[in-house]
């Protein structure tokens, strides 16, 4: 399933390497790949508490169902005098040809004394073993590194499980932002 969902457009496919050097990358193009950064880095994630916001949204308008959850987290954070202990983060659950189902989180450090209600909870982010990879660019450019995720994965014959989780190392979501960093980590089975 995951190799499916990787291999999925979020926005619009391109063909280009995420290796690919190029000196300014056209935006649906990602950003060369730093020496530091992790690509398929095995790692171990640990639970931790978060926020979030339960979506739904279709690949045409992926990003704009993210924008529009984080928004409403963020709302909800504010007015709750909640601060984030980390950077924002989206974990997909569930993903078929036509959409996909997500969590918007942001961990935090303790839960809030009045516990949320309706799409906003409380809860933990995924744990156990993990691939990680590094994305940088806009995120629009995101389907060339989920490509590369897929070959990776195929390459090796790694099974994923149907989870998977973009943290926003950079910030928040942002359409104009060309310079993101988002580390992807790919649960495995």
């Amino acid at each position: 399933m995951i190799a499916r969902l990787l291999a999925i457009s979020l926005l619009a496919l391109m063909a280009t390497s995420v290796f690919a050097q190029q000196a300014t990358p056209p935006l649906d193009s990602p950003a060369p790949l730093r020496p530091d950064d992790a690509f398929g880095e095995q790692v171990t994630l640990a639970p931790r508490t978060i926020v979030y916001f339960r979506g739904r949204g279709t690949w045409d308008t992926a990003f704009e169902a993210l924008l529009e959850a984080f928004a409403s987290l963020k709302d909800y954070a504010e007015q709750q005098n909640i601060k984030p202990s980390g950077t924002p983060l989206t974990i997909y659950t569930q993903t078929d040809d036509s959409g996909f189902r997500f969590l918007a989180a942001l961990p935090i450090a303790e839960e809030p004394k009045d516990p949320p209600k309706g799409d906003i909870a409380i809860g933990t982010t995924p744990s156990g073993r993990a691939l990680k990879f590094t994305h940088r660019g806009s995120y629009e450019s995101m389907d060339t590194t989920y490509e590369a995720i897929t070959n990776y994965l195929d390459d090796r014959q790694l099974e994923a499980q149907d989870t998977f989780i973009e943290e926003y190392v950079s910030g928040p979501l942002k359409a104009e932002n060309n310079d993101m960093m988002i580390e992807v980590y790919v649960p495995l089975k």
